[in-house]
């Protein structure tokens, strides 16, 4: 009976699970950014080193002679040779754009030195821009990922999608429990990255929200050709903690129950610590920079919402 009214304590703290009513009222949080081409100066996704946001697709309507005053960009020369005679391409802009978040549950996810685990932080990101992206007219959909499969739903603008889309966020979230060890933790990336190549098509914009961990080569590989007819952005979520663990020697570890007392004096297990580690988010970081995608960083101690207006310049 103990052990049982302490796994309800947990499932009912906020800041180690999150709840589909939470993330329904950060609705009236999703104020004071954007995803639109146009950005603050000091928004991270402004500026000649972040990836410019290529907004609203253009689907192509007729063709016909050129006026006076048409945009020369658009004469098609093929035809203007052929028929002797100018000609350009005319344009409609989509109203509608697709979005697709990509949610990590994995259980690397389940951790929290103070505050939030990085987990809830995660759902709260994804909560926000959806809420964000149906105020737009775009359309949102996800693929919600844990080491075992992932679950995909296609772009919707509606806002029953997004409470479909925040009720497995949610699901997922409360499958992760303390003590367990995420299985082919590389390859639950692997398999989640393959399958968004499949699905995406062309001019979405992908927020992929995650820590990084266990990242590799064909990760790198699905992200060059998701980028090279979509825009993407790294919501990147890290616990402070974690940046410090690879260089102490001891630590106590604790569940809320049991805790055990782990020494890294030992060269090898030091060394194996800073490969899985610091390696994994270095090359986390070297595939953002070389294919030039934002990266938003989120910690688990500040509010989500003040941390995605800050990241936008606001």
């Amino acid at each position: 009976m103990k052990a049982t009214n302490t796994t309800a304590a947990l499932h009912d703290d906020p800041d180690i699970y999150t709840s589909l009513d939470a993330l329904r009222r950060l609705q009236f949080k999703a104020q004071g950014f954007s995803f639109t081409p146009k950005q603050p100066v000091n928004s991270i996704l402004a500026g000649k080193n972040a990836s410019k946001l290529r907004g609203r697709g253009l689907n192509f309507e007729e063709m016909r002679q050129y006026h006076i005053g048409d945009d020369i960009r658009t004469m098609d020369w093929k035809v203007t040779i052929r028929t002797g005679k100018p000609h350009v391409k005319v344009y409609t802009e989509e109203r509608e754009r697709n979005v697709l978040l990509l949610v990590d549950q994995r259980q690397s996810m389940f951790f929290g030195s103070k505050g939030k685990m990085k987990s809830v932080i995660a759902a709260e990101i994804a909560a926000l821009i959806a809420w964000k992206v149906i105020d737009s007219t775009d359309r949102v959909g996800g693929v919600i990922f844990n080491d075992n499969n992932a679950v995909s739903m296609g772009p919707k603008r509606s806002r029953n999608q997004v409470i479909q889309l925040m009720a497995e966020i949610t699901r997922q979230n409360h499958l992760l429990k303390s003590g367990e060890v995420g299985k082919e933790h590389h390859l639950s990336l692997e398999h989640m990255l393959e399958q968004v190549t499949r699905i995406v098509g062309h001019d979405a914009l992908v927020i992929f929200i995650t820590d990084g961990y266990g990242w590799n080569q064909k990760c790198s590989e699905y992200i060059k050709t998701l980028s090279q007819h979509n825009e993407i952005i790294f919501c990147h979520v890290s616990d402070p903690l974690e940046h410090q663990l690879a260089t102490m020697s001891q630590m106590v570890i604790s569940d809320g129950d049991m805790q055990i007392e782990v020494s890294s004096k030992t060269p090898q297990l030091q060394q194996k610590f800073q490969q899985d580690v610091i390696e994994k988010l270095d090359l986390f970081a070297k595939v953002a920079s070389k294919y030039r995608i934002p990266v938003l960083p989120f910690d688990t101690l500040t509010a989500t919402e003040k941390q995605l207006r800050k990241a936008l310049g606001l």
